[in-house]
């Protein structure tokens, strides 16, 4: 069964995915907790913050051949005793235009609800393909 959590979160990663798939920035920047941290999959960069992160993704959408990705949850975990929850799944890279997938591997995101909105805290990327 799927918690009223779950399902929430659920709907804003794919929002998320759709932001990214339409180089939407305004739409990515309310799914992002101010001091969002993500860890990049092959390099381990760090972008740490909203607007280090909008500005990464403001990059990525400019960039000649642009990779659209996907997050593709398999579980959500919900705490019982604080507002967080833990996404795990599968992501991908495919070049913008195409189905050719030019990285692949699994993620983690932590999620907190703050003012009743689910947003991302922290997420990070292994690439195994």
């Amino acid at each position: 069964m799927t918690s009223h959590s779950d399902l929430t979160i659920r709907l804003r990663r794919a929002a998320f995915n759709r932001a990214l798939a339409d180089a939407d920035l305004n739409a990515i920047g309310p799914l992002l907790a101010q001091n969002a941290v993500l860890v990049t999959g092959t390099d381990s960069a760090v972008i740490s913050g909203r607007k280090a992160q909008l500005l990464a993704w403001k990059r990525e959408f400019t960039a000649p051949a642009r990779t659209i990705y996907t997050r593709t949850p398999e579980t959500v975990t919900t705490s019982s005793v604080e507002p967080i929850a833990l996404e795990h799944g599968r992501w991908q890279g495919v070049t913008a235009g195409t189905d050719q997938s030019v990285a692949s591997g699994t993620y983690t995101a932590k999620w907190r609800n703050i003012d009743a909105d689910w947003v991302i805290e922290a997420e990070i990327y292994l690439t195994l393909a």
